[in-house]
């Protein structure tokens, strides 16, 4: 009995795809309060609320983003497994590559992910500057920013090289963030980001 329970264990740890694909149809059958966004990093569950403030800043950003990338290669709070041991993200937004297309679950490819934008919730912030950050390294995310209501900074990071940015930069709300050095190829106006 307890080799049948040992290689259970060692089978659900060898297939991460399988581990958090059982993870999220769980999660889709519980309770999920609406207006919550639920995503899975390093294994843990985590849930948080979406607020007006968070919201106003995800649509400003897609609204610009609209000038380079049609809908069909925009995803928001849309799951996106990244290297690294169970991480099914839920990107506040992702902007995929030209020829980006799901893959045979429906599913975008952290391969095709060109940018990425996170504005953090007061509970998860340290997922965002700490282990979803490295995990967009190590998929070599090109363009990563992470927008924070309670300081009025964004923090851009770009140029990942053997699973790190190499390029930290910060931005103050009302500044504009430039990215046309980047895949992106626009600038960013921040003068319409509110604060918490």
């Amino acid at each position: 009995m307890t080799v049948v329970e040992t290689d259970r264990i060692d089978m659900a740890d060898e297939s991460d795809e399988l581990t958090l694909d059982t993870m999220f149809e769980t999660l889709e059958k519980m309770p999920v309060p609406q207006g919550y966004k639920v995503e899975i990093v390093q294994g843990n569950i985590f849930m948080a609320p979406q607020r007006q403030t968070h919201w106003q800043i995800i649509l400003s950003v897609v609204n610009q983003l609209r000038a380079k990338y049609p809908p069909n290669r925009l995803a928001s709070d849309v799951r996106i497994d990244f290297p690294g041991l169970l991480n099914g993200f839920a990107c506040d937004i992702a902007a995929m590559a030209e020829n980006a297309a799901p893959d045979v679950n429906g599913r975008w490819r952290y391969q095709d992910v060109e940018f990425v934008v996170e504005v953090i919730s007061k509970r998860t912030a340290a997922n965002d500057f700490g282990p979803k950050k490295d995990a967009y390294a190590e998929a070599a995310v090109p363009v990563y920013l992470v927008a924070n209501p309670y300081t009025g900074r964004c923090h851009l990071y770009t140029e990942p090289k053997k699973g790190e940015y190499t390029v930290d930069r910060i931005v103050a709300f009302g500044e504009d963030i430039d990215l046309t050095n980047t895949k992106v190829g626009l600038t960013l106006k921040t003068d319409d980001f509110p604060r918490d």
